[in-house]
């Protein structure tokens, strides 16, 4: 049987080693970090997408059942003014509509749900390096000096991807996308607490949303404008700093946002970050996928819906083509121009959240004309994409195509 290595634990990781599972490939999974990975304070919203990624390797109950459905946004201006609603995903919400979860009980969920399975995770276990000059197959080199053997070697390591830079040194780094995204939570929030919507505020300075889970807690993100962070400001900024920094540019908005965010008894912070592109997603035996190929901005809250596609679509090209090469290429053909594109309509939808004073009327105006007309299904080649387990890899159509 051919085995896998699996780099990084986070969402991607958990997914593939599942579906090679069912492909009839197995694998280890190993994570840098001792119980979990970056970002646990985020939470994210998975897609219909998602869901039928999941759903094709019979993973999808668990993280329905851990996470609470949210399907319709209402909008408003700094001003106080409501702009419209509408649902989302443009109306497509598919089977299963658009789902919220924490990051850190998504990466409970799918460990909990491998482990079951009797998939092997490793925490503590740090790439470093590989050893590429085998007979047969790969070795991972990590940090503490140990190595591990495989016929290939998955890179499902994130944003920082450690394996991207192994299998091109050149390839391009992390662009800041010069924001700092606060997540924040509120049990005692000066708003009427409404289930299964968010609230979108197109602020007279910054963009801040905000939703209602169902023990009543608010959930709210605001993006922040300013220079990057080191991980040392991210780690030494305190609770009150944070507040500070929120609420400086939300005072002037006439909106429930700045008494959110003072009620907050948590905020997490990051840093916004994307990939434009990513020339060389493969070499050799070796593959990244996922936030280590093409990370977008969390504007249009696909990346963890994507991360579940590419496991899936791999594990497929893995089963139908034995031979890594054919598979990896197989899997690239089908993946790139749809991921590209969602890393470019997210990275626009942030630049149109966040504008200009001077902009501010006339993007008012466009949001309150679209959402009046009715909605469209402009998200349809996001969220309608599906993949039909039992068809053989190279027959899985262009998700670009099945749009038009």
């Amino acid at each position: 049987m051919t085995k896998a290595l699996i780099i990084g634990g986070g969402i991607a990781g958990p997914v593939t080693a599942m579906a090679l599972q069912k492909a009839g490939i197995d694998s280890v999974v190993y994570e840098a970090h001792e119980t979990g990975a970056d970002d646990v304070g985020a939470f994210m919203t998975i897609m219909n997408n998602g869901f039928d990624a999941l759903h094709a390797i019979d993973a999808d109950k668990p993280v329905l059942e851990a996470s609470f459905p949210a399907d319709r946004a209402f909008f408003w201006s700094g001003s106080g003014k409501k702009l419209g609603e509408a649902p989302i995903g443009g109306g497509t919400a598919g089977a299963y509509g658009p789902h919220t979860i924490k990051r850190a009980e998504l990466y409970r969920v799918l460990h909990e749900e491998a482990t079951q399975r009797g998939i092997q995770i490793e925490h503590g276990e740090r790439l470093d390096d590989v050893d590429t000059d085998l007979d047969q197959g790969v070795a991972a080199i990590f940090a503490d000096g140990s190595r591990r053997k495989g016929d290939l070697l998955i890179g499902a390591d994130g944003i920082h991807s450690a394996t991207r830079v192994l299998i091109d040194p050149e390839a391009p780094e992390p662009r800041y996308t010069g924001t700092v995204v606060l997540c924040g939570y509120a049990r005692q929030a000066p708003v009427d607490p409404v289930p299964g919507v968010y609230r979108m505020i197109y602020g007279k300075r910054v963009f801040f949303a905000y939703t209602t889970a169902p023990d009543g807690e608010t959930w709210w993100f605001v993006n922040l404008p300013r220079p990057e962070l080191s991980k040392a400001e991210l780690a030494a900024t305190s609770l009150e700093e944070r507040k500070r920094q929120a609420t400086a540019l939300l005072r002037r908005d006439r909106s429930p946002a700045a008494g959110i965010v003072e009620a907050s008894e948590q905020i997490r912070a990051s840093n916004g970050y994307d990939i434009a592109s990513t020339p060389r997603w493969h070499a050799g035996r070796m593959i990244v996928i996922g936030d280590a190929a093409h990370a977008a901005a969390p504007n249009a809250g696909h990346g963890a819906s994507m991360a579940m596609e590419d496991a899936v679509v791999l594990a497929k090209c893995l089963r139908d083509m034995p031979e890594p090469v054919a598979a990896f290429r197989a899997y690239e053909q089908q993946r790139r121009e749809r991921v590209e594109r969602l890393v470019a309509t997210s990275a626009k939808m942030g630049g149109t959240a966040t504008p200009g004073p001077m902009k501010r009327l006339i993007r008012d105006m466009a949001i309150s004309k679209r959402l009046k007309s009715g909605p469209r299904n402009t998200a349809a080649w996001l969220t309608q994409y599906h993949i039909d387990w039992d068809a053989s890899c190279t027959s899985q159509r262009s998700s670009i195509a099945d749009s038009r």
